[in-house]
C-alpha cells in the first residue's frame, strides 16, 4: 500500500502546500478529497461542465503519484464510469499534460483543471476509447446521448446508496433520541414513584 513514505520530504511539503491551497480556494467545479496519510493518491470530485453530455454528473478521479514525482507525471484515472474518447475502460485518462507535455513545474491545480477541460473538449484523435472517439467524429448527437445515459446511470447507481445510508442514519439518530427520551421519562416516573413511596413512610 502506498503511503507518504514513498515520497521525498520536500515533495510531501510541496504537496501539502498545494492541497491546502486547493482546499481553501478550489478550482471551478473541482473538490479535492485529501488523505493526510497518503499524498501519493490524490482524489478529486469533478462536476460535469454545463452544456456538455456530462452536465449534472459528479465524477471521482484520482492522480497516482510515483516515488519520482514531480520528475515523472502522475497517472490519472476516473473512478466513476464515464463514456469519453480519452478515458479507457479501466478509467485511465489520456491527456498530453500527463504524458509528453509534462513539466515538473506544473502543479496539481493545473492538472485537475486540464482534466475537467477534457470533459468540455475531448480529443478523439488520441482516443483510448475507440468507440467513443469514432462516435464523436461521425455522429456527435449519438455520442452525446450515449454519454448522457451512462452519466445519468452512474449517478442513479451511486446516489440512492448514499441517500439510503443518510436516511437510515437520520432514522437511527431519531430512534436513538426517542429511545433516550423515553428512558429519561421512565426514570423520572421511577423517581416520582419512589418519592411518593417515601412520603407514605
Amino acid at each position: 500500500m502506498a503511503s507518504n513514505e514513498n515520497l521525498p520530504p520536500n515533495v510531501i511539503k510541496q504537496l501539502a502546500k498545494e492541497l491546502k491551497s486547493l482546499d481553501e480556494s478550489p478550482p471551478d467545479g473541482i473538490k479535492v478529497v485529501v488523505n493526510d496519510e497518503d499524498f501519493s493518491q490524490i482524489c478529486a470530485d469533478i462536476e460535469g461542465p454545463v452544456g456538455t453530455p456530462y452536465e449534472n454528473g459528479l465524477f471521482r478521479m484520482k492522480l497516482a503519484l510515483s516515488h519520482d514525482f514531480p520528475h515523472s507525471p502522475p497517472k490519472g484515472y476516473f473512478m466513476t464510469k464515464i463514456f469519453h474518447p480519452n478515458v479507457a475502460s479501466n478509467g485511465e485518462i489520456c491527456v498530453n499534460t500527463l504524458k509528453k507535455d509534462w513539466n515538473p513545474s506544473l502543479g496539481l491545480r493545473h492538472v485537475l483543471s486540464v482534466v475537467r477541460c477534457l470533459l468540455i473538449e475531448p480529443f478523439p484523435e488520441s482516443a483510448l476509447n475507440e468507440q467513443a472517439g469514432k462516435m464523436l467524429l461521425e455522429n456527435y448527437e449519438e455520442y452525446a446521448r450515449h454519454a448522457r445515459v451512462i452519466t445519468a446511470t452512474e449517478q442513479i447507481a451511486n446516489v440512492p446508496v448514499a441517500a439510503a445510508a443518510g436516511s437510515a442514519s437520520v432514522a437511527t439518530t431519531t430512534q436513538k433520541r426517542e429511545a433516550g427520551l423515553a428512558k429519561v421519562q421512565a426514570d423520572k416516573k421511577k423517581v416520582d414513584a419512589r418519592k411518593k413511596s417515601l412520603k407514605r413512610l
